[in-house]
């Protein structure tokens, strides 16, 4: 019986699969990182036979390539997509044999991205499951408009297709995709969703509900939120074929070279959570801390060329955050401070305050509420009086904020405390709301009237 190990990547939101007869294997959009698919598949006793991707990646960089070169095996990738590397070209309908009663069924899904494929895991030539990538993912479908405005709506059509399509296969058919479990590529998250079936999906899914095509269009079209700046370089990435990444730890910065450091253009960014960042750190420091949320949001919102250094308590947690950069293709780093920061120095500090508090303080002169969420978090209940600006707009418009000291909240604090300390650094006087918005999200009556900033 084929069995399917998927390998989770959270910081990313996305699954890489590894199906299996028992004997052969079939690896599925693999992340870079493929030392771990090598030891799940010697976990399992098994012996990789092809590496496959349903599509050209725009949020994360493939270790497909790699793998295949390591390994010596096909790399299957759609025969309508350029790129720069030799793989074994696969169109809809073609049948690529595994093991001796396993085979992948390739099946053109096109909608997330123009040339996109899914692959049935055929058993003795019956359907047992569907990796479907970016196509039908648990509740909803992957985002149509990373091919560029042009393309969004009718790609979203393209979208709806697909999905009907595959609705047609076995009710029992388990459902692989890569996307949405947190993924930017996903209309919506379905992280609280483990499992699936075709049967299950034309239930559940949006592109099965009343309404038809239209509807699912301008729904999925609605649901399009911003995504991170560096996904516009990874499909190039991909394109070209990346080598595994190199684990190999940056140069060590002594604490007089880091305060330096720290003065220039740089990134010196510092991993620890934002209230103990907040409590005592290195003047210009940049808190991104390490965790889920570390690579979208770094490689988000780091501006292009800019040297960066990373500061952490443990060579545990820097090389952790080294790893996820290197999946989204930051390779070079130009230096680590690891251990307790040096008391000597330009230290610094912010308060870390709650919601409640900071509804007092806005009774106050000289206090501006940032509300740093997205757009359509802002739209679905905000704060009256506060002003609102987008974490991956700040930078470009942190001039524009009126002066005062600046209370910044997000939906739980991780947002606002890279927000502290960007505002900080840019020389404003900051307070981190370090508290879960919801409680708050009901707009009151007879405040000062909320404000987008730019």
């Amino acid at each position: 019986m084929i069995k399917a190990i998927a390998l989770a990547t959270p910081e990313l939101g996305d699954r890489t699969y590894l199906l299996h007869d028992g004997r052969v294997a079939a690896v599925i959009d693999p992340q870079r990182d493929i030392e771990r698919v090598l030891r799940a598949a010697r976990a399992e006793g098994v012996r990789i036979a092809c590496v496959a991707e349903t599509h050209i990646h725009n949020d994360y960089v493939s270790g497909g390539w790699a793998l295949s070169q390591q390994l010596g095996v096909p790399y299957l990738v759609a025969a309508e997509e350029a790129v720069d590397f030799a793989r074994r070209p696969v169109r809809h309908g073609d049948i690529i044999t595994v093991g001796a009663s396993f085979s992948l069924g390739v099946f053109a899904t096109p909608g997330h991205t123009l040339h996109h494929l899914s692959y049935v895991a055929l058993e003795g030539g019956l359907p047992v499951s569907v990796c479907t990538g970016g196509s039908m993912l648990f509740g909803s479908a992957g985002r149509t408009d990373l091919s560029g405005e042009s393309q969004t709506v009718p790609l979203a059509r393209r979208q709806y297709r697909t999905l009907h399509r595959l609705g047609r296969l076995p009710d029992d058919v388990a459902v692989l995709p890569t996307h949405g479990f947190g993924s930017f590529c996903a209309m919506t998250s379905s992280a609280t969703v483990d499992a699936s079936t075709i049967a299950e999906q034309r239930a559940a899914n949006l592109a099965f509900r009343p309404g038809g095509e239209d509807t699912f269009v301008a729904a999925l079209i609605g649901g399009l939120t911003a995504y991170p700046s560096y996904y516009r370089h990874m499909a190039t990435l991909n394109t070209h074929g990346m080598r595994a990444p190199d684990p190999s730890p940056p140069k060590v910065l002594d604490a007089v070279r880091l305060g330096v450091v720290a003065q220039s253009p740089a990134w010196v960014v510092d991993l620890r959570p934002r209230t103990a960042f907040a409590h005592a750190h290195l003047f210009r420091t940049i808190n991104v801390e390490h965790g889920t949320l570390f690579t979208s949001y770094l490689g988000w919102l780091l501006p292009a060329d800019t040297p960066l250094v990373l500061v952490g308590e443990s060579r545990h947690v820097v090389a952790g955050a080294q790893l996820d950069l290197a999946r989204i293709g930051i390779d070079h780093l130009a230096g680590r401070y690891v251990g307790r920061l040096p008391s000597a120095g330009k230290a610094s500090s912010y308060p870390v305050r709650g919601f409640r508090e900071m509804r007092e303080a806005m009774r106050r002169p000289g206090v501006v509420a940032l509300d740093v969420r997205r757009q359509d978090e802002w739209d679905s209940g905000h704060l009256d009086g506060a002003l609102h600006l987008p974490l991956h707009e700040l930078s470009e418009h942190i001039r524009e904020i009126p002066q005062g000291t600046v209370w910044v909240h997000c939906a739980a604090g991780f947002r606002a405390g890279i927000a502290a300390s960007l505002l900080e650094r840019a020389g404003r006087q900051v307070v981190l709301v370090n508290d879960t918005f919801a409680p708050w999200a009901r707009v009151h009556e007879n405040e000062r009237p909320a404000v987008r900033v730019a």
